[in-house]
């Protein structure tokens, strides 16, 4: 079997030095032995027989449309012969096997397997809620409960009433009592007194009967209700059961042989498909067979989802949420790997330019690269000069962002009033703001408007989807300035603020569908982003003038 999934290079490698350091996965550029890889990994999945699956690449093909991330790991063996493994992410034409793929780490489908065994006891115990749930007995005692509810409801108002109008009919004879004798009138009070008593003792009384058969009628929905609750309760706790096995089953490998169980790495609380990447799977694969990772490297294959942006062949780093806590806490350990480049200060060396200045404010041109406010690992950022710069400036200082990548002008305000005056022209999107981006690709129209509402991928942050159901309103209107070497220059008109919101608009297949150059979440990496604001038009917080600040991009 190890000769089948480590295959060798049918492509000439001898020219190629192997990487001085394994990739580090979340951020990389693939080893041009990764990309061969790759690229034989694509070849076989063009011509390949073994699976049908539609990834959505050929036109009229029957199935759901399904694109999937496939994953290569370039491996020495023990008498150092260079190959590579090939893994998917999740499950392939609706399996977990197949030729020439690391399997998965651990097999749910297995047949054999005490998954599928206790998850037949679930369903068993499912048919029989399922059964007595819509069973005619229960409905029959719910609807006589229903039914005893409702008659006790008319029946008491149908007293109260009676009560009311009595009531209205013992007053006017009290009214008309003035020209009889007062013994007689004594004795008529008396009697109309005695009449409401007994109306009143009648309500409680009925009162008392239909409580006593609504409570009859409740205990026997309850006695079959019982029954599927016990059930319940039984589902819950082999499921929980089940939960817990399968957590301490599912293991991962690291070099030092070492085993690390799902629920240790996630606290007995992993995201969905954690594990189930390409990266984990082909890792552990290496692990177990004694085989030293070199070089990995994961890409998309096939038509992009609806929501998120993954381009065709295009190679992408692994996923935070769920394999960040696996590789890196536990089945990377201890190898030579690249330096992390989130914990590495990409201002060093990098000034802020002041382009306007004066009592109560300022306009900085950011270089790309720069955080505007400190980060979790790098407090360095625009923030943090302006705090050094002016030591006894009040307030937030920053009034408004830019991504890390995008270079441009912001708004700094040096104390709390101007701070909430600029804020407010923000919020009411009186202040305009025009951004100027080189787009990898032409463009058939020459200007338009983006709608698309964003969200952030909470299973990879901070990369943002496209979602209708839960995301924030943004809209952008762009217009073409040139068109050049089969690139476009734009300007882009952010009606709102969302975070990466022109990255998205410029790259997903319902807005421009071309990408920004050097977008490393949404198109291709290049030497930057090509994304600069150029200009900020507002209104001076105290002397009204409109002022336009412009700085034109250095790409």
């Amino acid at each position: 079997m190890l000769k089948t999934l480590f295959q060798s290079f049918k492509t000439n490698i001898s020219g190629i030095s192997l990487p001085e350091k394994f990739t580090f996965p979340f951020y990389y550029e693939p080893h041009e032995l990764s990309k061969i890889a790759a690229k034989e990994l694509q070849n076989h999945l063009t011509s390949q027989t073994d699976f049908e699956h539609n990834f959505g690449l050929q036109e009229g093909q029957q199935g759901l449309i399904i694109g999937k991330m496939f994953g290569v790991l370039v491996c020495q063996d023990q008498e150092g012969n260079l190959g590579y493994l090939w893994a998917f992410s999740g499950k392939l034409a609706g399996v977990n096997h197949l030729p020439y793929f690391v399997p998965t780490i651990f097999d749910m489908l297995h047949e054999d397997g005490f998954f599928r065994k206790e998850e037949e006891v679930l369903n068993a115990i499912n048919r029989q809620i399922e059964i007595l749930e819509n069973s005619t007995e229960l409905q029959i005692k719910k609807n006589q409960f229903e039914s005893t509810k409702k008659e006790a409801t008319t029946d008491l108002q149908n007293q109260k009433d009676k009560i009311k109008r009595l009531k209205i009919e013992r007053d006017e004879k009290r009214n008309s009592f003035d020209n009889l004798p007062s013994s007689e009138i004594e004795q008529l009070k008396l009697e109309l007194s005695e009449e409401s008593k007994k109306e009143s003792i009648l309500l409680k009384k009925m009162t008392k009967y239909w409580n006593f058969h609504i409570e009859n009628a409740q205990k026997e929905v309850n006695i079959l209700l019982e029954e599927i609750n016990q059930l319940k309760e039984e589902r819950r706790l082999k499921s929980g059961a089940l939960q817990q096995k399968l957590f301490a089953e599912y293991s991962f490998l690291n070099q030092f042989g070492e085993r690390k169980s799902i629920g240790e790495i996630f606290n007995d609380n992993p995201p969905a498909g954690a594990g189930e990447c390409a990266a984990p799977k082909l890792l552990h694969y290496a692990f177990e067979h004694q085989l030293k990772p070199i070089a990995m490297a994961e890409f998309w294959w096939g038509q992009s989802p609806k929501s998120e942006i993954r381009k065709h062949k295009q190679f992408y780093p692994a996923c935070k949420s769920k394999c960040e806590p696996i590789l890196l806490s536990h089945m990377l350990k201890g190898l030579d790997m690249e330096a992390n480049p989130f914990q590495e200060n990409p201002a060093e060396g990098k000034e802020i330019e002041i382009v306007y200045e004066d009592d109560i404010l300022l306009v900085v041109n950011k270089p790309e690269e720069f955080l505007s406010v400190p980060g979790k690992m790098i407090s360095d950022s625009v923030y943090q000069r302006i705090k050094e710069l002016y030591p006894n400036a009040t307030g937030p200082l920053i009034v408004h962002r830019l991504d890390m990548s995008t270079s441009g002008l912001i708004l700094i305000a040096k104390n709390e009033e101007t701070y909430v005056k600029l804020q407010s022209q923000f919020i009411k999107r009186t202040i305009k703001k025009r951004y100027v981006a080189l787009l990898d690709g032409v463009l058939k129209e020459k200007e338009g408007i983006i709608d698309l509402p964003l969200r952030v991928d909470l299973d990879d942050r901070p990369r943002q989807l496209v979602c209708y159901e839960n995301g924030k309103p943004a809209q952008t209107k762009w217009e073409v300035i040139e068109v050049k070497n089969n690139q476009t220059l734009v300007y882009f008109y952010p009606i709102t603020g969302r975070t990466h919101q022109l990255r998205v608009h410029a790259s997903h297949e319902l807005g421009l569908k071309t990408p920004i150059v050097g977008d490393d979440l949404y198109g291709t990496k290049a030497n930057r982003l090509h994304l600069h604001a150029e200009q900020l038009m507002f209104t001076h917080p105290e002397t009204k003038e409109e002022l336009t600040i412009k700085v034109e991009a250095n790409f």
